[in-house]
């Protein structure tokens, strides 16, 4: 159900506006001034705005400027009872969706706002789109290390110069590392990823340079190896720190001479890559207790990029939040829920040991565990991954949760409860709990069937 804001200093065009829109089953907020209404905006999740322009306090194309720069895709209609052809002109041009005179017509108003509702959509769901085709995540911030971080980007990733990535485990080191790929002129080539620290010592040569049919006991055929596999684009050697001192030696020398040997060969073959690295470690340290070579070292450092912690960042906690929440919303077919201004600064008191990854996770676990509305209580409640729900308590008081193998498991099972708890509630009239936890019907449907809910099981 679309929610819109009435922004108007007259109380009988408020009041007739809103018994219309009402009467076609909207959701309606109306205020008197530009200021409060701009307020509104930021702290909730309107899909349109109507918005008179002649106002005390604060001028109309003010707050249609202030609201944009808020939310850039959110529809203004501005409204006026002075409408002339320069006003309408003025308020498409500062990007309103339409304009329409006092007293507005019935008609034109319904038409102009299902058609602006409709535009909203579009945009949100080729934003959708868009994000799910694209393998780049934005990197979200506007902290000082954020800021200087895009700015290294941009300058270094045009150019075929080593990076080497520092920063701890869920930081956002891989993003880097894709957005440097992205706007380099490889793009077009793959970018080929290996976790140095996932694969066993005796095999990191193999994954990296190839072998030949015959070359060890399992060789039972030629395998190509990463760094052919990346001729032409970008190879991203992740947790090098971990990489054994043999294998050091031999990406040392492909470095050098831009060609490598399969594992059992003998012949040489020529690669061009671009090889960007990271780290949690301190390499520095490494090299003193002889772990890691100083030459390769400063073969991988031409750039030095040092992703800080989310505890190093707390101010950007909000744009990651909100980020997150639309998203795994998106991905769960939920209208985006509401976070209050008191969980945002509960979940920037949080310690955050795992970093972005962490922060992820905890919004998930608020989405699927929390009402319309996320507050601070329910940031305190689930900070815990085993941390019981009261909704599931009341349900399944007796809960082992050390029968989950994973916080997956656990997901799972708290999604099943609560949506049967909520059913039990309603009587299983799907449509009002479809109503009450604030997803879609079908969505609704979908997760009866998936968790094989039953009535009166």
């Amino acid at each position: 159900m679309s929610k819109i804001l009435i922004i108007d200093d007259e109380r009988a065009i408020r009041n007739t506006l809103r018994e219309i829109l009402e009467y076609e089953d909207y959701l309606v907020d109306d205020i008197d001034n530009g200021i409060d209404g701009l307020e509104l905006i930021q702290k909730n999740d309107y899909d349109l705005v109507l918005c008179d322009i002649k106002m005390n306090r604060m001028d109309g194309m003010e707050v249609l400027s202030e609201g944009l720069a808020i939310k850039p895709d959110l529809p203004f209609i501005m409204i006026s009872g002075h409408g002339t052809v320069e006003t309408a002109v003025e308020a498409s041009k500062k990007g309103a969706f339409d304009f329409i005179s006092k007293p507005p017509d019935l008609n034109r108003l319904l038409i102009t706002v299902r058609n602006a509702l409709d535009r909203g959509s579009l945009v949100t769901e080729t934003k959708v789109l868009k994000r799910r085709v694209s393998k780049t995540r934005e990197i979200l911030g506007e902290s000082q290390g954020i800021s200087k971080i895009k700015e290294t980007i941009d300058r270094v990733a045009p150019t075929d110069a080593r990076v080497l990535i520092t920063g701890a485990n869920g930081a956002g080191k891989e993003l880097v590392a894709r957005w440097l790929h992205e706007k380099s002129h490889r793009n077009n080539a793959p970018l080929i990823e290996v976790n140095c620290a996932a694969i066993p010592s005796e095999l990191i040569e193999s994954e990296l340079f190839g072998h030949e049919k015959g070359s060890f006991t399992s060789a039972i055929k030629q395998r190509i190896g990463k760094f052919e596999s990346a001729s032409g684009g970008t190879l991203f050697l992740d947790e090098i720190g971990d990489m054994s001192q043999s294998a050091q030696a031999k990406v040392l020398r492909a470095l050098q001479e831009n060609k490598i040997t399969r594992v059992g060969g003998e012949k040489e073959i020529d690669v061009d890559v671009r090889v960007i690295a990271a780290t949690n470690k301190d390499l520095l340290k490494e090299i003193e207790a002889g772990n890691f070579r100083m030459d390769l070292y400063h073969r991988l450092s031409v750039i030095l990029i040092h992703v800080p912690s989310l505890a190093e960042r707390r101010d950007d906690i909000g744009l990651l939040a909100q980020s997150f929440l639309e998203e795994i919303c998106s991905d769960y077919g939920m209208p985006v829920k509401r976070m209050s201004e008191p969980a945002l600064e509960a979940l920037r008191a949080l310690p955050w040991t795992g970093n972005i990854r962490e922060l992820r996770n905890m919004i998930e676990r608020l989405i699927i565990l929390s009402d319309k509305t996320i507050t601070d209580g329910d940031v305190k409640a689930f900070a815990n991954p085993s941390a019981p729900v009261t909704a599931i308590a009341a349900a399944a008081p007796q809960t082992d949760f050390d029968q989950f193998k994973n916080f997956q498991e656990y997901k799972d099972f708290a999604e099943r409860e609560y949506i049967k708890f909520k059913l039990e509630k309603n009587n299983w009239n799907v449509s009002k709990t479809a109503d009450d936890i604030d997803i879609q019907r079908s969505h609704l449907y979908s997760k009866i069937e998936k968790y094989g809910l039953k009535r009166g099981e």
